[in-house]
């Protein structure tokens, strides 16, 4: 891929240039050419990869198959049934075994907002419940979808999205925040558009776990260089401070999907390669061994361990 193609920022909490490289890497998710580079902020702390696809020439990076619009469409969206098991289960024991990626504050229904809604699944199980949603999707085909299942969606960037006529109460974005080229100016755009006391959720994918630090440029959730931001608890802190927002709780998501495919990068390399794919592919077909691995995942979650968070945060006063 052309240096044409790519650009560089400086750190988005404006700090004093001091950058130092922490890795280089392909792109493993989609193949498509070039190495790409992820730095660290020597004042805040706060990893991104630069230089990085400038805005006009990102959707180069995001085939038409992506994983996340094929696989949020509407009709495609099924309750997920829970294992027999399970529901013998007290509620309170259940909450431990959870291993939802999308924990909600509990809210009465309002105005809802989710940045990256894809093809509109999230947004279909929401307005089941009483929510009044809305979406910005920058995938045009995935904007589409959503339309088509009568949801009320901006197709492009968080940036070109127009002002809302009423305020949100809640504000969703799974696995969003590492893709936007400047996630500051974003938070603060949906900080205006947010209702007083209105609810921010965010899933991100946290490099501050040791999964990172085992797998360096083959870590799964690295996703280079679609990923533009590599956050640890304490930058993610910062960022959302930097955007208004007031970080109230970090949920360790109790999943070892990156693990388990970051194996399969590890496998890729040194040539197992039919390994190699069905770890690769454990993400999106893991179904029941993930109630196997959870005893791992649940005591990695209790010390910040696993490779992906989830956010809540509140309006700054």
């Amino acid at each position: 891929m052309t240096e044409a193609l790519l650009e560089s920022a400086a750190c988005p909490l404006g700090c004093a240039p001091d950058d130092k490289e922490v890795l280089q890497a392909p792109d493993r998710l989609n193949g498509l050419p070039g190495t790409f580079r992820v730095v660290r902020c020597g004042h805040c702390g706060l990893m991104r990869t630069d230089p990085r696809p400038s805005p006009q020439n990102m959707a180069h990076y995001y085939p038409a198959d992506y994983g996340p619009y094929e696989g949020t469409r509407v009709r495609e969206a099924v309750p997920v049934a829970r294992s027999r098991w399970k529901q013998r289960l007290g509620p309170w024991v259940r909450r431990i075994f959870d291993l939802r990626t999308n924990h909600l504050p509990g809210l009465d229904p309002g105005h809802m907002l989710e940045i990256g809604c894809a093809s509109g699944a999230f947004l279909h199980r929401m307005a089941a419940q009483g929510w009044q949603v809305q979406g910005i999707e920058f995938s045009s085909a995935a904007a589409q979808a959503a339309i088509q299942a009568g949801y009320k969606v901006h197709a492009g960037a968080l940036e070109t999205a127009p002002t809302p006529s009423s305020r949100f109460n809640l504000i969703v974005g799974w696995m969003v925040l590492e893709h936007l080229h400047d996630p500051v100016a974003g938070l603060r755009k949906l900080r205006a558009w947010a209702h007083p006391d209105a609810a921010l959720v965010l899933s991100v994918p946290n490099a501050g776990a040791l999964e990172f630090v085992l797998f360096r440029q083959r870590w799964y959730a690295l996703q280079l260089p679609t990923h533009l931001y590599h956050f640890t608890p304490g930058t993610i802190r910062e960022i959302l401070e930097a955007g208004g927002w007031e970080l109230e709780k970090v949920h360790h998501q109790r999943v070892l999907s990156n693990l388990v495919a970051s194996l399969g990068y590890l496998m890729q390399d040194r040539g197992h390669l039919r390994l190699a794919r069905r770890l690769i592919e454990f993400p999106e077909r893991a179904g029941r061994l993930m109630d196997i691995l959870f005893p791992l995942a649940w005591i990695l979650s209790l010390f910040g361990q696993t490779g992906r968070m989830t956010i809540w945060a509140k309006v700054r006063p």
